[in-house]
């Protein structure tokens, strides 16, 4: 078979205009190589293929190339957002990628009739106003706090908010107007709503103005009462504005500054909105080899930017290339004009000096955490004894209160640590109440049997959070589906139940205490930890779902429109608990009987009428 031809970049730069654009770099196997951006094609594309010194990464790169594709735009700024796309969805060999964990927290605002405000993370899905992003969520609760002072806005949710029958204890502190309950005005709770608005986008200067013109013409009509809470709002916006006053004004600024050791980076972010300092973030992007501080800090503003609401100003701690189309593009999408700047003095210099330290010590410690980590999955091969070190951990844990709402947790673990978006949890029904060993051998056959029927992926380690009756059910599935390769140990407590004292059943038989200090065991650990963790999560949840619903769902009588009076009436379970058989009975459609029952089942009475059989049809009244 004859080798493909080698890529003739130079015939392939001649093809090419000086538009803007975005190119693509293919290998033999038509993998994605690397995605840029240029302002003029035909000059970007050509500094790859010249008789210039280029690093080794860039040259291994070029020798790679099978084939290229460009796309012209019309703008740079295009260009730009078209490159971000692309890098996102292909996540080429040779970019620079950036990666985060955690989804960014927001400041929600609610398109609803009354509408509500909090915090927000994961997928926009809610019909709402998203302020943001925010440095921390500790940030979100501050601005969330001074919102609920100011404005008095509600925070609970649509279900509680509809069957409330007075106010909370929100509306008692004076941090909500109580709109549950009808005792805001509806043009004044959305009057609210807007000026809460205008603080979220950073324009306080505009609603002090707009407040102080309000405030004189309640003067002048002589209504000194709203004269006086406007006076009292403003007052508080400006005491807030003089607390947390930047260079002279009320900043809206992020500043940014990168640390390298070798490929490994910390890009570290210090945001301020409208004068509010909201903290440090930290972001430690994929380099895919790169060890150019510049290329991984324009690589990092140019994909988080253009996803979110960038502010005027973003100070960097040095210069970055394309600087001028990364701050046109920004400035297209925000509809605003976008600064970005790398030489600054005075306070924004502190800023950067700031930042640069805080990125350099959040580096040393991830480098630190990953080579420990790294010591621990040696270890951790060493004492099973594997060829390789195991690229993916399982383990799995069952949690129940006496029986009730058994959950099962699967957590996963690479060598780098936990990949929380790969945990499940499940349900386990069918079984007799507090059977760990039925629930171990359910949870385990559903997880194997869907990979041996999907050909999915197995651990190289599976732990199983218990002894030898748990590891003999977690063995017997793995037996009966054929699965092979898998490291099944079992982690049980040792006679203490002390850290550090657990027994290990290993693949060939033995039982071993490794001791506290064993970076095997360390690791075991906390992989065991979380597993307990995510599934008292998911049990807990369960149980109170089960206690806050099904208990009066199961009530033989009791429909959904019984059920939805009760709740309205009394503002929820917490508040029909702590009524009395009368009270309960003057709620339209419960009789004195029927008011017996819903007290004695609440209060775990015996009341000699059965609860309604399993899959009986329930009551529509």
């Amino acid at each position: 078979m004859s080798a493909a031809p080698e890529f003739d970049g130079k015939a392939f730069v001649r093809t090419l205009s000086t538009a803007p654009g975005v190119y693509r770099m293919f290998a033999a196997d038509d993998s994605v190589l690397y995605v840029g951006k240029a302002g003029a094609l035909k000059n970007r594309v050509s500094s790859y293929f010249n008789a210039s010194p280029k690093s080794a990464r860039i040259t291994s790169m070029v020798s790679q190339i099978a084939r290229m594709e460009v796309t012209v735009t019309r703008t740079e700024a295009e260009a730009l957002i078209l490159e971000n796309e692309l890098i996102k969805s292909l996540k080429p060999r040779y970019n620079v990628l950036l990666r985060d964990d955690k989804s960014y927290p927001y400041v929600l605002m609610t398109n609803e009739p009354w509408p509500r405000i909090g915090t927000h993370r994961g997928p926009r899905t809610t019909p709402a106003r998203y302020f943001g992003p925010y440095a921390s969520v500790g940030a979100v609760r501050e601005t969330l706090n001074l919102m609920h002072k100011l404005f008095k806005l509600r925070s609970c949710e649509e279900s509680v908010f509809r069957n409330r029958s007075r106010p909370c204890l929100q509306h008692q502190i004076g941090r909500c107007s109580a709109p549950c309950v009808g005792l805001v005005p509806a043009r004044e709770y959305a009057e609210s709503v807007r000026r809460a608005t205008l603080l979220l986008e950073g324009r306080s200067d505009e609603l002090t103005n707009e407040l102080g013109r309000s405030m004189e013409a309640a003067s002048e009509r002589l209504d000194f009462e709203e004269a006086a809470r406007l006076r009292d709002l403003v007052s508080s916006i400006r005491t807030l504005q003089a607390r947390q006053y930047v260079d002279g004004r009320a900043a809206d600024l992020d500043v940014l500054a990168v640390a390298m050791q070798g490929s490994a980076a910390c890009v570290l972010l210090l945001a301020f909105r409208d004068g509010r300092n909201l903290g440090t973030r930290a972001f430690f992007p994929k380099t895919n080899g790169s060890d150019n501080p510049a290329e991984v800090l324009a690589a990092f503003v140019s994909q988080f930017y253009i996803d979110q609401n960038p502010p005027k100003e973003i100070v960097l701690d040095r210069d970055i290339p394309d600087r001028e189309m990364i701050e046109e593009a920004l400035s297209r999408s925000s509809d605003r004009k976008v600064q970005i700047r790398h030489n600054v003095r005075a306070e924004r210099s502190g800023y950067l000096d700031i930042a640069r330290r805080t990125a350099e010590l959040a580096l040393a410690g991830e480098l630190t955490s990953h080579s420990a980590q790294k010591a621990r999955v040696e270890a951790l091969r060493d004492l099973l004894g594997l060829a390789d070190v195991p690229g993916r951990t399982e383990c799995f844990d069952i949690s129940h209160t006496m029986g009730e709402a058994t959950v099962a947790s699967c957590v996963v673990f690479n060598a780098e640590g936990a990949v929380r978006g790969q945990y499940r949890r499940y349900n386990i029904t069918g079984i007799k109440p507090g059977d760990d060993y039925a629930a171990m051998h359910q949870a385990i056959h559903r997880r194997f049997k869907r990979a041996v029927d999907e050909n999915g992926v197995v651990p190289d380690v599976l732990l199983i959070d218990g002894g030898a009756g748990q590891v003999a059910q977690a063995r017997a599935v793995l037996d009966e589906l054929g699965v092979t390769g898998v490291s099944l140990v079992g982690v049980a407590k040792g006679p203490a139940r002390r850290p550090g004292d657990e027994e290990l059943l290993l693949p060939d038989g033995r039982a071993v205490r490794p001791g506290a200090d064993s970076p095997a065991l360390q690791l075991i650990q906390q992989v065991r930890d979380e597993a307990h963790r995510f599934a008292i999560t998911g049990h807990r949840g369960k149980r109170q779902k089960a206690r806050t619903t099904s208990r009066l769902e199961d009530i033989a009588g009791i429909g959904p429109r019984r059920r939805a009076a009760l709740l309205k009436h009394f503002g929820g379970l917490g508040g029909l608990k702590g009524a009395g058989v009368e009270e309960i009975s003057r709620v339209e459609g419960i009789n004195q009987a029927l008011a017996e029952r819903i007290y004695a089942t609440l209060h775990g009475l015996e009341t000699g009428v059965p609860a309604r059989p399993p899959g009986a049809q329930r009551s529509t009244e």
